[in-house]
């Protein structure tokens, strides 16, 4: 089983792949390494760490792709994680491979960001990868970005979970998701 986990950046999904290779022993994988080795080995890569999802997710679309493939022709399981997993394209491969692709979207709604942002969202966006230089984007940015995700999602039918008032609590909901799908 592949476990496909997206979601912009600061919602919990490496968290969350951290605890389920813990509880599974499961494999996971970040895009973010991916993104970063690519970039240091090659600084005319075609995008730079700062460019917009869209622009970084056409360059490693086609690699995350073909290593889920390759894991599935392989019968081996792992979780892949990052913001570079954009709906539209996972679930026109989860189509492909419905018994072999768990896949899902973290996002915050709008009242959670709000009232969440410094206690619950900045300060917990080191917990698992240290994540450098001071958060720069204003509250406005994160509410943007986790509309758009939730549109997205609607709009290619895939699986998401909103986190509205309480994160512990409410990632209950992805482990019993996860759980149901076959792990």
């Amino acid at each position: 089983m592949i476990i496909l986990i997206g979601g912009t950046s600061c919602t919990g999904k490496t968290f969350l792949a951290q605890k389920l290779l813990e509880k599974y022993r499961i494999p996971y994988f970040s895009i973010d390494h991916l993104k970063m080795g690519i970039y240091r080995s090659d600084r005319d890569c075609g995008f730079t760490p700062l460019d917009e999802d869209e622009i970084i997710t056409e360059k490693l679309w086609p690699i995350i792709r073909e290593m889920i493939k390759t894991m599935i022709e392989n019968n081996q399981s792992g979780i892949i994680e990052g913001c570079y997993l954009l709906p539209e394209q996972v679930e026109a491969l989860r189509k492909k491979y419905p018994e072999d692709i768990i896949s899902f979207y973290l996002i915050f709604s709008t009242p959670y960001i709000r009232d969440h942002f410094d206690s619950g969202i900045i300060k917990y966006r080191n917990v698992i990868e240290n994540r450098g230089a001071k958060e720069d984007r204003p509250i406005t940015q994160f509410i943007e970005e986790h509309d758009k995700l939730k549109r997205k999602c609607i709009q290619n039918d895939a699986k998401y979970f909103e986190i509205e008032q309480n994160y512990e609590e409410e990632m209950m909901f992805v482990y019993q998701f996860i759980e149901e799908k076959g792990h």
